[in-house]
């Protein structure tokens, strides 16, 4: 894969997640998104939804593997099927591609504890636990995506585990708020683990405002840069997030952070036209952001 790839403007895809629990997918527990992968019924539309999205502009979809980590799998009980659905994700991403062969496979890597909160275990569990799940879905991608991670041990421990599978990779960081991670580390501490295998930086799971607050910093590291924004009301995990969250009904994330009414498809489009105007090469979508927004997103490449 070519390295400057994203020094172009390129468009990702929006949020699997909430998309397919749009479409009717119903989670089991907090299985969310790996329900579609659980359940046979549900893998057209998993398949069309990536379809979806590449119909409506995203040159890149980002495999369904932000909860086939093991953590989530054994908390739902389905731990002993972490091998079979993150191969199924490669397998349904690849079945999109074959229609769509212009497009590239980012592998979703996910943070491997909670989500929004820095992984605090030691560092060789976290790599241990990148590195299997990276194997898994090495057959099917064309690079990995660190996708909303929360300290820089984390990627460190990240770029290690991928070593060996000799693809490029692009880095999906979260701030819940601020200017810092939930690590309380600042984004430029990020400059002295990355290596020649980078293909971007972007801020992934975050509000518009999230990406203005950091716009400079990320401008300063002077590589490829942008975002997937999501539509939530708040991602600030606050110390019951994880606990309201094991205990939500339907296992839709809006009934902890809830979901905002104003990024329509075209004022998205005006908020990230400006972003791309300032600089942003990497666009994309995650929470909440669907085929519709994308398609508008599509509309300022072609300007």
């Amino acid at each position: 894969m070519d390295l400057n790839y994203f020094k172009k403007v390129r468009l990702l895809d929006g949020g699997m997640g909430q998309e397919l629990l749009a479409r009717g997918v119903k989670s089991k527990g907090t299985l969310w998104s790996a329900s579609a992968l659980i359940d046979d019924k549900y893998h057209d539309v998993l398949l069309d939804t990536h379809l979806d999205f590449i119909k409506a502009g995203a040159e890149i979809i980002v495999t369904t593997t932000f909860t086939t980590r093991r953590k989530r799998l054994r908390e739902n009980n389905v731990e002993d099927k972490f091998e079979y659905l993150n191969k199924l994700a490669g397998e349904i991403a690849l079945k999109a591609k074959k229609k769509f062969p212009h497009i590239l496979i980012a592998g979703g890597l996910p943070p491997q504890h909670f989500t929004y909160q820095a992984d605090n275990r030691n560092e060789d569990e976290i790599r241990n636990n990148f590195y299997e799940q990276a194997k898994i879905l090495n057959p099917f991608i064309d690079f990995f995506y660190f996708d909303v991670w929360s300290s820089i041990k984390e990627f460190k421990c990240g770029i290690d585990a991928i070593k060996e599978f000799k693809k490029p990779y692009l880095i999906g960081i979260h701030i819940s708020e601020g200017k810092r991670l939930p690590s309380g580390e600042k984004i430029s501490k990020i400059k002295e683990i990355i290596d020649n295998q980078l293909l971007g930086i972007m801020l992934s799971c975050v509000s518009p405002e999230n990406f203005q607050g950091n716009l400079d910093e990320l401008k300063s590291l002077e590589v490829p840069f942008g975002f997937k924004l999501n539509a939530f009301i708040t991602t600030n995990p606050n110390p019951s997030y994880a606990e309201n969250y094991l205990r939500s009904k339907t296992g839709n994330p809006i009934e902890v952070l809830g979901k905002r009414e104003d990024l329509t498809p075209k004022n998205m489009a005006k908020i990230v036209e400006k972003f791309k105007n300032a600089g942003a090469t990497i666009l994309g979508g995650c929470c909440e952001t669907r085929p519709a927004h994308i398609q508008e997103l599509s509309k300022l490449i072609k300007k």
